[in-house]
């Protein structure tokens, strides 16, 4: 990749039909831009920030996030199991995640708040001591998902395995955890 783009911002872009140019991208800020459906793979983002953007069903493959945040996104359908996984690095805020896919990937420490984590891929995915403070997780698979450490709090609606998921020392409110045995327990 020849081209570096240092320290720009980019606001209220429209990049559905005509892609985003190819270069690396440093201390860059994406604000309210539309990249639904469209290409940005192959591209680098390091320290990078995502404000408001919607990247919803987005081709990503061999896409580098270092360092990169995102905010009051869309990204609905994501493939991030396609991304370059070497140094991933990402945060998530109040993002709405649904049917992303994180299949195989090391996300140790990954923070995701207040985000919308509905039918989310975990299945085989290192998140050891991930946090999902306040997040929405209904019908999210983890299958053989490392979640020792992990913090599920203050997360709503998970149904997690503990036959086939990894769980030491992971922090979980009453609900969730044991539902597939039907159980009803009292506080």
């Amino acid at each position: 990749m020849d081209k570096l783009i240092l320290d720009q911002s980019f606001k209220g872009e429209n990049y559905t039909e005509n892609r985003l140019t190819r270069a690396e991208y440093e201390n860059c800020v994406f604000e309210s831009c539309d990249f639904s459906k469209g290409y940005l793979d192959n591209q680098i983002f390091l320290e990078c920030e995502f404000i408001d953007c919607n990247l919803s069903n987005t081709n990503i493959v061999n896409t580098t996030f270092k360092e990169v945040k995102f905010s009051y996104c869309k990204l609905i359908g994501l493939a991030f199991n396609t991304c370059n996984a070497f140094l991933m690095d990402l945060s998530f805020f109040d993002c709405n995640l649904s049917f992303a896919n994180f299949t195989e990937l090391k996300l140790v420490g990954q923070s995701f708040v207040s985000c919308k984590l509905n039918e989310v891929e975990f299945s085989d995915c290192d998140l050891n001591k991930a946090n999902f403070d306040s997040c929405e997780l209904e019908r999210a698979i983890f299958f053989r998902t490392n979640l020792e450490k992990a913090d599920f709090s203050s997360a709503l609606n998970f149904s997690i395995d503990p036959e086939n998921n990894r769980m030491a020392g992971s922090i979980f409110s009453k609900d969730g955890l044991l539902q597939k045995y039907k159980l009803k327990i009292r506080t």
